[in-house]
């Protein structure tokens, strides 16, 4: 196993240009209003249109990106299918835009049902399950205070309607894309039920946020299901995908270069994960709230842009510990969750 991995197409497309990574395989950019600044999108040429895989989030930005795309490196054909890795908003935010315009959705069921769900749950303030869960999260005083009386984040306000109707996408599916048929695997751990999907014909793989190249998925436990294992989902996942690892697999991510060098990601995923498992038992000397649990987990300064995210990620850690037996949980008298390490 070759200990790298390799990017064939080492600069991005521009917004609004695509680059053909493959015969009838466009990668093209969308911007994103965050840190991590773009997420990938492909267009698979199906002779009569185009299948898009994933759309980016809904923002005038992003929708002057798509014009232009359409009129330029997709034009002359329509979109006649979109195809949804998961439910987060930088991928389906523009499903329910195509769809309007007369594109088919295709998804998982679990995938559709939280977008659905997530875009009609809008609130002005955060209800107070969700204040509770932070609470139990350990979110530090000064940020809880802020987040009580501020407009939560909300999936509406940056997903595009979506109109009822989609066609289900399930594990052993095979669906025939940019001529090619395509073996749909299912991933979980960063999305429930997040489609992969590993051409029968070539050596490509479009991956989606399971398979990225240079940055970690992010894993969160979330007041939606406060009593999740998405490690454990993540790391059942990564070694089921593993398996199907072959050097010459060119996997095309949501984020960052397509790479080869799979079967050494697939086994650096799942190393970091046990090893940062490793690293925050050993902090679990004393009871501590998975806000406590920072530095062992990323080892970096975590700034506030970071902290929702790390915070979630923090709490799944600490309870997939909890879930193996290797750490006790305890309610401390301020409403966080402690976590212990069960020593030997």
């Amino acid at each position: 196993m070759k200990p790298a991995l390799h990017y064939p197409f080492d600069t991005p497309p521009a917004w609004g240009e695509a680059l053909e990574v493959a015969e009838g395989v466009l990668w093209m950019r969308l911007p994103l209003p965050m840190k991590l600044d773009h997420v990938n999108v492909y267009a698979l040429d199906d002779g009569d249109g185009w299948t898009l895989i994933d759309t980016g989030m809904h923002t005038p930005r992003a929708l002057r990106v798509w014009e232009t795309l359409l009129a330029g490196p997709l034009a002359g054909k329509p979109v006649r299918r979109v195809v949804v890795t998961h439910h987060h908003p930088d991928h389906v935010g523009l499903a329910g835009w195509f769809q309007q315009q007369g594109a088919e959705l295709l998804t998982t069921r679990t995938a559709w049902l939280f977008s659905r769900m997530l875009q009609l749950d809008a609130q002005d303030a955060p209800p107070p399950e969700q204040v509770t869960y932070w609470q139990r999260c350990g979110m530090e005083p000064r940020v809880l205070e802020r987040r009580r009386t501020e407009r939560p984040f909300n999936f509406a306000d940056c997903v595009w309607p979506m109109p009822l109707g989609f066609t289900r996408l399930q594990q052993d599916d095979v669906l025939r894309m940019g001529g090619r048929d395509w073996e749909v695997h299912i991933g979980n751990g960063h999305a429930p039920e997040h489609a992969t999907f590993w051409s029968q014909d070539d050596d490509l793989v479009l991956a989606g946020d399971q398979i990225l190249s240079t940055i970690s998925s992010n894993l969160g436990v979330y007041a939606t299901e406060p009593e999740a294992d998405p490690v454990g989902d993540w790391l059942e996942a990564c070694e089921r995908l593993g398996a199907m690892a072959r050097e010459e697999h060119f996997v095309l991510g949501g984020h960052k270069l397509p790479f080869t060098g799979l079967p050494f990601r697939m086994r650096q995923l799942i190393d970091n994960h046990h090893g940062a498992l490793e690293r925050l038992e050993a902090h679990l000397d004393t009871p501590k709230s998975a806000g406590d649990c920072f530095a062992p987990l990323f080892k970096r300064t975590i700034g506030d842009a970071e902290y929702g995210l790390a915070l979630v990620e923090a709490m799944a850690h600490c309870q997939h510990l909890y879930v193996e037996g290797r750490a006790t949980r305890t309610l401390g008298e301020d409403g966080a969750w402690l976590w212990q390490a069960v020593r030997g």
